[in-house]
């Protein structure tokens, strides 16, 4: 059977989901849906660790012979690469390493690799940071070499993975020498999303937020951090506009930012490349 052909195949597309922000799985559902759209495999299925449908529950009830989970996470963190294949079998509770393919019963279980981590995730960022300095031009398209990109992630230090990854796209962009600079700022780190612009050596300035969902952090942490005040952030969400008016004026520069990268089209193509390469771990793991 062709690595292509997932036919026999079901895939779950998995969301860390909560209860505390409305929306936040929304780009589950979007993803699985133009998935599903194309017809690749026998079923697709939404799951999540914190919210229903529960991951452990939508695995048991598929009957495919392959079953493909795949992670729409953005680095490879405590949740993703330990909690999760732990709780689903493929990671032992004292074992270091974890094997991403097993046989369990008739049907053989593939645990994928985060989308965030995949190399055309650059191109996802580049392509939401043109697309929001096209939207909103102001006269016209600003030049990238006269913008600076700020790539904005959590930032945690009980994840340094949440960390790399950020850095790791800044650092890709900076070498496709596109924009005038490109950093990492963080949430909960340093540097902090908050007073970026005053890092940008030029006057435009473009914000990507490097997250899944355009939830409370996209739509309201962030639009805080670069200015705007929380009570005017609200109002905004609650009369159904958008938070942060592109671009706006900070200290002489202008700030445009963009939606989240995991709300991008492009991203179910993502999945794709991630569920072929683990399809190619058969011959690896003896299965």
């Amino acid at each position: 059977m062709s690595h292509e052909d997932f036919a026999d195949a079901a895939l779950v597309l998995l969301g860390h989901g909560t209860t505390l922000n409305a929306g936040s799985e929304a780009p589950v559902f979007q993803h699985a849906a133009e998935l599903r759209r194309r017809g690749c495999f026998a079923e697709v299925r939404e799951a999540f660790w914190k919210q229903e449908p529960r991951l452990a529950e939508v695995v048991s009830s598929l009957g495919a012979p392959r079953i493909f989970i795949a992670p729409l996470f953005i680095s490879e963190g405590y949740f993703c690469e330990r909690l999760i294949p732990r709780a689903l079998g493929f990671r032992g509770s004292r074992q270091e390493g974890f094997c991403r393919a097993r046989r369990q019963g008739g049907q053989t279980l593939f645990y994928c690799k985060p989308v965030g981590t995949h190399g055309s995730m650059t191109g996802v960022l580049l392509a939401r940071a043109r697309e929001v300095l096209g939207q909103f031009p102001l006269g016209r398209a600003p030049a990238l070499k006269e913008t600076t990109l700020f790539v904005a992630g959590h930032g945690t230090r009980r994840d340094p993975n949440s960390r790399r990854a950020v850095e790791r796209q800044a650092q890709l962009i900076r070498a496709l020498d596109l924009y005038a600079d490109a950093q990492g700022v963080f949430l909960e780190e340093e540097p902090r999303i908050h007073g970026c612009w005053a890092l940008a050596a030029t006057r435009r300035v473009v914000v990507v937020p490097f997250f899944i969902s355009d939830g409370l952090h996209v739509q309201e942490d962030i639009p805080v951090m670069l200015g705007e005040a929380e009570e005017a952030v609200r109002r905004r969400l609650g009369q159904g506009r958008p938070a942060w008016g592109n671009p706006t004026e900070r200290d002489g520069k202008l700030v445009w930012l963009s939606p989240s990268v995991g709300t991008d089209p492009d991203l179910a193509g993502v999945v794709l490349e991630r569920v072929r390469e683990a399809a190619s771990w058969s011959d690896a793991f003896g299965l």
